[in-house]
C-alpha cells in the first residue's frame, strides 16, 4: 500500500529527521518526497508519498504518528495514493472546461472519479448522459439561493465527494457554502480579473489591444476570485486577433489550467500557506 503524508509545521531543525525515522520504523519505503521551508513565514512544508507494507492500516499509521506531530505543532494528514478522488462538476453554459474535464478522466489523465454534474442550466445534460454520469439540474435564484446550496451539498455528501470543481459555474457561492467546503472548491476564471469584468471580457481585452491573454485556477473563498491561487498560464496574443481568436486560446488556457489544478489537488501536492498555496510538482 502506498500513502502520502502531507504537513505543515512552525520550521525547526529536526522535523526531516523525526518523519524519516518514523517512517523507517513502520518499515515504509519512501518513494516521492518534497519540502519547503518558507523563510518570510517561518513556516515548514513537506510531502512524503511512501510504501508500507500491504496490512498496514491508515488510521493505525496516523494514530501512532500524532506523537511526532504534537512535538512540531505539525498540520499533517495521511491520504491513501493513487486513489481516484471522488468528485462533483459544475457548470453553467460555457462547456469548454467540463467537456476537457470529461476527456482527460475518460483518458486516464486525472486521478479523480467523477460522481456528478451539477448545472443551473440544462444545456449539458446529453453531454453528462455520453459519459454514463448523473446531471443535477439545480437552477437559483437571489429567491431560492440557500434551497439550492442545500441541494448541491446533499449532492456532495450523498457521492462521497471530495472535491468540487466549478468548471464555469456562473453563480457565486454563499460566504456559508464556501467555508462549509473550504479547501475543497476550485474555481477557473480569466486572469483579466479584475481588469475586465462583466460580460465579454475577451472582446473588452481586444478592445484594449491586450498582448497577454490568460487563467488562473483558485481555491473558492468568501472573497469573490480572491481564494489561494493553485495554477495559473497565459499566452501571448497580437493586434491581427479578432475577439474570435482571443476567446479560443483563453478557453484553451483556462482548460489547461483547470486541469493541473484538480490533478494537483487529487494527488495530494497542494498545501495552504496563509493566503498562498505551496504545490509540490
Amino acid at each position: 500500500m502506498k500513502l502520502i503524508l502531507t504537513l505543515s509545521c512552525p520550521d525547526r531543525p529536526g522535523i526531516v529527521h523525526a518523519v524519516s525515522g518514523f517512517l523507517f520504523a513502520e518499515e515504509a519505503n519512501i518513494v516521492e518526497a518534497s519540502q519547503l521551508n518558507d523563510a518570510s513565514t517561518g513556516l515548514f512544508f513537506m510531502r512524503v508519498k511512501f510504501e508500507c507494507p500491504s496490512d498496514t492500516r491508515p488510521r493505525d499509521v496516523e494514530e501512532r504518528f500524532a506523537s511526532v506531530s504534537n512535538d512540531f505543532a505539525m498540520q499533517a494528514k495521511f491520504s491513501i495514493a493513487d486513489r481516484p478522488m471522488p468528485t462533483v462538476i459544475m457548470v453553467s453554459q460555457i462547456g469548454h472546461c467540463l467537456n476537457d474535464l470529461l476527456f482527460r478522466h475518460r483518458s486516464g489523465l486525472l486521478p479523480i472519479d467523477i460522481r456528478a454534474i451539477v448545472s443551473n442550466h440544462r444545456d449539458f445534460y446529453q453531454l453528462a448522459a455520453s459519459y454514463d454520469l448523473p446531471f443535477h439540474y439545480i437552477p437559483v435564484t437571489s429567491a431560492n439561493k440557500p434551497e439550492a446550496e442545500q441541494k448541491l451539498l446533499d449532492i456532495f455528501q450523498a457521492e462521497g465527494a471530495e472535491l468540487l470543481v466549478l468548471a464555469r459555474y456562473m453563480q457565486v457561492l454563499s460566504n456559508g457554502l464556501c467555508q462549509r467546503l473550504s479547501g475543497q472548491v476550485i474555481n477557473i476564471h480569466h486572469s483579466f480579473l479584475p481588469s475586465f469584468k462583466g460580460a465579454r471580457p475577451y472582446q473588452q481585452a481586444f478592445d484594449r489591444g491586450v498582448k497577454l491573454i490568460g487563467a488562473t485556477a483558485h481555491y473558492v473563498t468568501a472573497d469573490l476570485d480572491e481564494g489561494p491561487i493553485i495554477e495559473q498560464g497565459v499566452e501571448r496574443v497580437d493586434h491581427a486577433m479578432d475577439p474570435a481568436t482571443l476567446t479560443a486560446i483563453g478557453r484553451d488556457t483556462e482548460n489547461v489550467v483547470l486541469a493541473r489544478a484538480v490533478k494537483w489537488h487529487a494527488e495530494h501536492r497542494i498545501l495552504l500557506n496563509g493566503y498562498k498555496t505551496v504545490v509540490f510538482q
